[in-house]
């Protein structure tokens, strides 16, 4: 799938959208938005669509829709487990886009919870080397003789 910029007016339809849970946070990712449950990721924009991850009946279901498909975010075949490209004409009715978020939040939210990844504390956390300045090394060279 071609990558296209995610227009902006659909962030507040999708934040309209989304179910009204405690549980579900979002982030900004990629220029769009995604909703997540427990760490896990269960929808969010793409393209000029949207993408769920649900369950294997609903997927059935999402699939009979005119443009839907697996999603496979970088076009080379490896789709995303459980997770569903749906078409910009989902987007146009609030309604069912609503429905398919709903779905994907039960589904996901009976999934184990994400822990967050170690290296990226680990990288955040990690002083980053100043590197001396080249004027310093050069006149350090000179007075060595080099």
């Amino acid at each position: 799938m071609a990558w296209v910029k995610i227009p902006k007016e659909n962030h507040p339809l999708f934040r309209d959208c989304l179910p009204r849970d405690p549980r579900v946070s979002t982030v900004n990712m990629f220029g769009g938005v995604a909703a997540k449950v427990n760490g896990q990721m269960f929808g969010g924009l793409f393209a000029r669509g949207a993408v769920v991850k649900i369950s294997p009946t609903d997927q059935q279901a999402a699939l009979a829709i005119d443009g839907a498909e697996m999603f496979d975010p970088m076009g080379n075949g490896r789709v995303m487990r459980d997770t569903v490209f749906l078409p910009e004409s989902v987007l146009a009715e609030p309604d069912e886009l609503r429905g398919w978020l709903v779905k994907a939040l039960d589904y996901t939210s009976g999934l184990p919870a994400r822990k967050p990844r170690p290296m990226a504390k680990a990288a955040a956390k990690a002083p980053t080397p100043k590197a001396a300045p080249k004027k310093a090394a050069k006149t350090v060279a000179k007075k060595r003789g080099r």
